[in-house]
Parts: structure tokens; sequence; C-alpha cells
């Protein structure tokens, strides 16, 4: 077996840093490639760099490309009705979104999105009874969902980071299509009329956002002002926990963005 000196090894570093390929060193320097690779793996290694396999996987960590829209919609949906589990059963904590069967349409969305959020990770769905848990695994989770922590969110204070609220901003549709579909709906009323001494029926849609959380429903209501939705505040068994949008000109912007679950 042949040893090559430091000099020579410390010559080849040098090109490597500049730039030089591995290839063109080994053949510069006379040695093997296998080597002049290994050089470099190891020198990268010592230098606190991912030696060739890191691929970037965090926004907040790394500076990878976040998929904003998708992100608007699944932050949406998290704070509805997504649950951020640490159990040290897994190797990594995992972010559950649980959503009915009724509406596999907005499962097929949320995993979707879920994927463009996650592009490195792998998403499942586990079945419940009457609905799927759209699941993925991450060590990030945290960093992307910061609202995440001890006890329920209605219990606890809800607020965005500024980086959070910029992309809400940017993306209001896709946020309030998020709370919606976890936790709102789109029903139609109906009151009769007296007119010509007969009495009619009249049906008319609405929607209807429901949350425990004094926060979130603060933050839906601020995602609908932005885009010019007039709503007001009813009451669920004597308490506040209802928004809902009524005005004729108001459905008929939910309908164009939002739409009925499907």
């Amino acid at each position: 077996m042949h040893f090559h000196g430091t000099e020579v090894r410390q010559r080849a570093l040098t090109l490597l840093r500049d730039g030089a390929k591995n290839a063109d060193v080994a053949r510069k320097l006379g040695v093997p490639l296998g080597t002049v690779s290994y050089w470099k793996h190891k020198d990268r290694a010592t230098r606190g760099e991912c030696p060739g396999r890191h691929v970037p996987v965090c926004p907040r960590c790394d500076g990878s490309e976040l998929a904003e829209a998708a992100y608007a919609y699944v932050l949406g949906l998290y704070l509805g009705d997504g649950h951020i589990s640490l159990c040290s059963a897994h190797r990594a904590p995992n972010l559950m979104i649980s959503l009915d069967d009724t509406w596999p349409g907005i499962q097929d969305e949320a995993e979707t999105a879920l994927q463009a959020v996650f592009p490195a990770n792998a998403t499942c769905r586990v079945r419940r009874k009457g609905c799927h848990n759209i699941k993925v695994y991450s060590t990030h989770l945290t960093c992307l969902f910061p609202q995440h922590g001890p006890g329920k969110k209605h219990e606890r204070r809800i607020a965005l980071e500024p980086w959070q609220q910029d992309i809400v901003d940017a993306h209001p549709w896709e946020f309030i299509r998020g709370l919606i579909h976890s936790d709102g709906c789109r029903i139609t009323n109906w009151t009769t009329r007296l007119v010509g001494g007969e009495r009619k029926r009249y049906e008319y849609p609405r929607y209807f956002f429901t949350n425990k959380s004094d926060d979130i429903r603060a933050l839906f209501c601020d995602a609908l002002r932005a885009v010019g939705i007039e709503w007001t505040t009813t009451s669920k068994r004597g308490e506040p926990l209802q928004v809902s949008v009524a005005r004729k000109a108001s459905v008929a912007l939910m309908d164009a963005h939002v739409g009925p679950k499907y």
C-alpha cells in the first residue's frame, strides 16, 4: 500500500478548498481518486460541514425554502385540529391532524400540503373511528409551529411569530381555508316570510367557525378582516365560541375562495 505524506495531502486540500474537482486533483498529484474523496470528506467533517449528504430540511434552522401557501393552510389546520406529540417512543416528534372521514377531499388536500411543507419527510394516515389522522414526523416541527406547548390550546396563549404573520398576510385565504376545513363549516339556514298573504320559505348559506380559544378565533377574525369579510360573533351553549359570516357579499367571497367541505 502506498502512503501519501502530509505535504501531498495538504496540497490536495488546498486545491479542493479552492474549488478544484476531485478527479482533477487526483490526476494532478498522482493520488487515487478514492483517497482524494476521503481526504475531502474528513476535511469537511473536521470543519463542521456535513460531508456531501446534508439536505436542508428546516426553513428556520438552515434556510431551506418553505412552501408558504401550503404552510399557511397547514397552520390553519394545526390551530384547529392539529396536535404535536413529543412522545419518546418515536424517534422524532409527529404532527397529527385529525380530519373527519365525511370529507375525504380535505384529507387529501391536507396530506398534499404537508408533503409540500415537509418535502424530505414521509406522510402517513392512521385510521381511527370516523376519521383519519394525517401525520408527518420531523425533528423540526416545533421550529415551524412554535405555538406547541403543554396543555390544550384554549388554555394557553396562542400568538403568531412575526415571520408566521408575514406568511398569513401574504396568503390569508389559505390560512382561512385551513381554519374552516378544521373547525368550520358552510351550512344552509332557512326562514319563512309572509309574502302576499302566503308564507314562503327562504334559504341562505352562511359560514361558521367554532373554537374554544379566544386567541385562535381572533386570528381567524383578523384574517377575515384583511380580505374584506364581514363577520359577527354568536354564542354556543352560552359562550361566544362561534364566528359567523352571513352577509350575502361576504358569503359569496367565501364561496369563491373556500367553499363547502368536500
